[in-house]
């Protein structure tokens, strides 16, 4: 949201349609991201069987290749993705394969078959599905999403990636946690879990601080006379007016939550002053806003 309200104020074609377009192309995107991780997981696999079919038809292959430790081409949690008809029916939708970078994967395969976790998961004896699932979240969590090759990858891909990838990643890891024994299949996440409720939050968000963005801009400069508006930090302006607009428009939603998820929002995308300064302008505005009547709260315990 933030990135699209950017996007439009920084342009000079001010056309709410086409914000509120660009708004969910860019979640569509944040889907396919999710997608991409999960598939690299399977490109190690595939790598990986591909290494041990490679070092069997050699000429003179070794003892070991001929005999090669396929504890993690086994591993369940590995086959139960690699298997998934859900992730490869998502994937060929969605457009999503790394059959076009192999590069890419070879690079972070070869890196994650040098580490000590790898070389430990392939000597120990032990076996088992919860064993499986522990040393594969450890090997995405700490080489696959860390990887710099990766990461720089995403960002070329797309620009709407650059601040999702944590997030995604998270929804993997959840995604992983949620595979069972019983499991015929992944069971893949939704990008939204209400959707009707979701999308009219982010609709109505979005419209609303665009709709109301020249009065609360007008609201902001008087809580700041001295401060000029043009010395205030862009990202902060456009924060505020969000803030606003939300206070106004989701009446059940408390003044302290939304005070504090844009304070939160200021201290990843804005100055190191950024938060105290934004929580004490909302703090009078929210104040001067709910006694003039804009700000207007319903529900248990919002009600004064």
């Amino acid at each position: 949201m933030l990135q699209a309200l950017y996007a439009y104020y920084q342009s000079e074609e001010k056309d709410l349609a086409k914000a509120e377009k660009q708004l969910f192309f860019s979640l569509d995107k944040v889907y396919e991201l999710y997608l991409y991780l999960l598939l690299l997981i399977v490109e190690m696999q595939r790598l990986a069987i591909d290494k041990i079919e490679t070092g069997k038809n050699k000429r003179l292959p070794s003892k070991e290749e001929l005999t090669p430790n396929t504890k993690f081409v086994t591993n369940t949690h590995l086959r139960l993705l690699s298997n998934s008809k859900k992730l490869a029916k998502k994937a060929e939708e969605s457009g999503v394969s790394w059959q076009d970078n192999p590069d890419v994967v070879k690079k972070v395969f070869k890196m994650l078959i040098e580490t000590d976790e790898y070389k430990e998961y392939m000597e120990s004896a032990e076996r088992g599905f919860d064993h499986d699932k522990e040393y594969l979240l450890k090997f995405f969590k700490k080489y696959l999403i860390n990887d710099e090759g990766i990461q720089e990858y995403f960002e070329e891909k797309s620009i709407f990636w650059n601040d999702d990838l944590d997030l995604m990643a998270g929804m993997v890891l959840k995604t992983i946690k949620l595979m069972e024994t019983s499991h015929d299949d992944v069971e893949l996440l939704e990008l939204w879990k209400d959707p009707e409720d979701e999308i009219h939050f982010a609709k109505t968000l979005l419209g609303q601080t665009l709709i109301l963005g020249e009065e609360n801009a007008k609201d902001i400069d008087e809580c700041t006379k001295n401060w000029e508006l043009e010395r205030i930090a862009v990202i902060d302006i456009i924060l505020m007016k969000m803030a606003l607009a939300e206070a106004r428009a989701f009446k059940s939603i408390p003044l302290k939550v939304t005070l504090n998820e844009y304070i939160e929002l200021s201290k990843y995308y804005s100055t190191p002053k950024s938060n105290g300064f934004i929580n004490g302008v909302l703090d009078q505005l929210f104040a001067k806003q709910r006694e003039s009547g804009k700000i207007v709260k319903t529900g248990r315990g919002l009600i004064e």
